[in-house]
């Protein structure tokens, strides 16, 4: 009655152990064959667009060229050195180095994707890319990306890392909200922060500033400003206001050109309670 249970146990810890030597005699056939191996190529995979590091400077952070390895023993090179190498690099998020047993050496490399350059007011100048992460500028490319400048007080010290201040975390994700958004994408044009550290917006089309102000309730800002667009200014023309402030949730002001408007804000010209009720001009 119970030996059945007891022979079925023996008879899988027994597969199991002739599974793990043949996994053993595998690896070390595999092993034995790489001893005699010789690199015979060496391939460099770079996805995406932007190129901050190309071919001829991976080969420059290795020290190597493909012709010095070609021809060594895959025994004699460390990968994993080769991949730390690459790993320290600024604008490496991600390397991977392995060969395969026709002798060949791959090399893939991620480049870091900057949405955002910071000046700050100490004359710095660098990039932040999509994680929040500090980046320095290159001498191999140039990326396409908002810039933002004027009272900034985030320092840069020359290598990758976190933002600090919070006025940079909210620079970063405004600028992440337009990135993400390409209506904003294509009318946003750069970003300033102004002497009371509030951020403001410069756009291509129209000659007003946009007063953001902080990083709160981006939706609903950004949401009256399209109302804003939709609404006010083809009544009035995109000349007449010299500022839109959104800062507030609740509503709009916009502040004229003519000389009597300007010494005030203007009552509010839409109400974003009202707005929100009008959603006919909002395309989904």
């Amino acid at each position: 009655m119970f030996k059945k249970p007891i022979w079925r146990n023996i008879l899988i810890g027994l597969a199991w152990l002739i599974s793990l030597g043949g996994l053993v005699t595998l690896m070390s056939f595999i092993e034995i064959k790489k001893a005699g191996v010789v690199c015979k190529d060496v391939k460099i995979y770079i996805p995406g667009n932007q190129y901050f590091i190309d071919k001829q400077q991976i080969e420059n952070i290795l020290r190597f060229s493909s012709n010095t390895l070609i021809g060594r023993r895959l025994d004699n090179i460390n990968l994993h050195d080769l991949e730390t190498k690459l790993k320290a690099n600024p604008f490496v998020q991600f390397a991977k180095v392995y060969a395969d047993m026709n002798g060949i050496i791959w090399i893939e490399v991620s480049q870091r994707h900057p949405i955002l350059r910071i000046m700050n007011q100490y004359d710095q100048d660098f990039y932040v890319d999509e994680n929040g992460l500090k980046l320095p500028l290159s001498d191999n490319f140039t990326a396409n990306v908002l810039a933002a400048n004027g009272y900034i007080e985030e320092m840069f010290s020359g290598k990758v890392d976190t933002l600090k201040t919070q006025l940079a975390k909210d620079v970063f994700k405004t600028v992440d909200f337009i990135h993400r958004d390409s209506l904003w994408s294509a009318q946003i044009a750069q970003v300033y922060v102004n002497q009371n550290h509030e951020i403001e917006l410069i756009p291509r089309v129209g000659n007003q500033r946009i007063l953001l102000g902080n990083a709160d309730s981006l939706d609903v800002k950004f949401h009256n400003l399209l109302m804003f667009y939709k609404q006010a200014l083809p009544q009035v023309g995109w000349n007449a206001y010299k500022a839109i402030n959104i800062k507030y949730a609740n509503q709009i002001i916009g502040i004229k050109n003519t000389r009597e408007d300007s010494l005030r804000l203007s009552a509010p010209v839409i109400d974003s309670a009202k707005l929100s009720t009008d959603t006919s001009l909002i395309k989904h």
